[in-house]
């Protein structure tokens, strides 16, 4: 997918940043959700930022995580303001709650781009992700087509992410689409509050006990729910069956190699992040992205990522050049399994 984000692809507003400070010392805020997912700390915030110093050298990154506290980003948001932020990056906690972030920048002439998860409530200057709904229809679709290869028999639980989280809503569309005419019973669904593993540990507990041998599958939106299923199934002494996942983390990765977790979504998020800080960059200077899509009103640059599993992870995943290096999932623990997979 292009980015469209170039000189060529944008209108001109004005020369100089927001403020009227030269683009070339903007001051840009990265604001991220949660510390529930890895991957905010380890690849987007120095992905984005070193790619802001690449197009920028004197600019500003003012980098916050609300650690899963809408109200808490909201008083991040309003600290960036406070500080000068010619644009603002926000990936919502609460979806919902962000938009008043959208609006109260607006209001002060500063553009904001969603990330990752979009603000449906208004209109943001731009969107940057994934595209959501076909990310939660590729893992269900896998898991589906890896079933019917194997004959399962049983039903299926569906772990969705956190119903404040409308990118959660766009994952738990797919993966219905991908489901419901399956021909295999969705037995339950949960949305997990937060994204939080534990949380979804605890909800599928429950469904073993309730569902006990009936299991043949779970569609769970991201690793971390994905891995709090696993856990569920391996502390209740059962087998664990097929479990889906999204985001690629390294434990996920190795839960794969292992043989714990079906599938994973690889998300090449230096993509994400560059298209973002790009974004980000052209408002400092006055221009106007207009992506390649729409989403909610907003223009947007939706990226379709793949779908990774035992059979393709060496090509996708795991090596020189790919996100993942061998020698970080390919622990002494994992050594054997990683040979089995191509993976030395």
């Amino acid at each position: 997918m292009t980015v469209i984000v170039s000189a060529a692809a944008c209108s001109t507003n004005a020369p100089n940043g927001t403020d009227g400070r030269s683009p070339q010392n903007a001051k840009i805020a990265f604001l991220m959700p949660d510390i529930a997912s890895t991957r905010y700390e380890l690849y987007d915030a120095p992905l984005f930022k070193a790619k802001v110093k690449d197009l920028c050298g004197g600019c500003e990154v003012l980098y916050q995580n609300a650690g899963g506290d809408a109200a808490k980003q909201q008083q991040q948001a309003d600290s960036a303001l406070a500080q000068g932020a010619d644009v603002i990056v926000i990936d919502p906690v609460d979806s919902a709650a962000a938009a008043s972030t959208v609006r109260t920048a607006q209001g002060r002439g500063v553009p904001v781009i969603a990330y990752d998860r979009p603000i449906p409530a208004v209109k943001a200057d731009y969107y940057v992700s994934f595209d959501n709904e076909k990310i939660g229809s590729m893992i269900g679709t896998s898991l589906v087509e890896h079933l019917r290869a194997t004959s399962a028999e049983g039903g299926l639980l569906q772990v969705n992410g956190s119903p404040t989280d409308a990118a959660a809503g766009l994952i738990k569309k797919g993966i219905h689409s991908a489901v419901d005419s399956s021909g295999f019973d969705l037995l339950a669904e949960y949305d997990t509050p937060a994204w939080e593993p534990g949380k979804a540990q605890s909800w599928v507990s429950g469904q073993i006990s309730k569902f006990p041998g009936k299991i043949a599958g779970v569609v769970a939106a991201n690793d971390g729910t994905g891995g709090g299923s696993i856990a569920a199934f391996k502390a209740a002494g059962a087998r664990v069956p097929p479990v889906t996942g999204n985001d690629a983390e390294l434990a996920a990765a190795q839960r794969i190699v292992k043989g714990d977790q079906y599938n994973t979504i690889s998300k090449p998020i230096k993509t994400v992040a560059e298209a973002a800080a790009t974004a980000a960059y052209a408002f400092a200077e006055g221009k106007k992205p207009r992506g390649d899509t729409t989403l909610f009103g907003t223009p947007s640059e939706l990226f379709t990522p793949t779908v990774v599993t035992q059979e393709n992870i060496a090509e996708v995943l795991v090596g020189d050049g790919k996100p993942l290096r061998t020698t970080e999932v390919c622990t002494a623990t994992y050594a054997a399994a990683c040979a089995e997979v191509g993976l030395t």
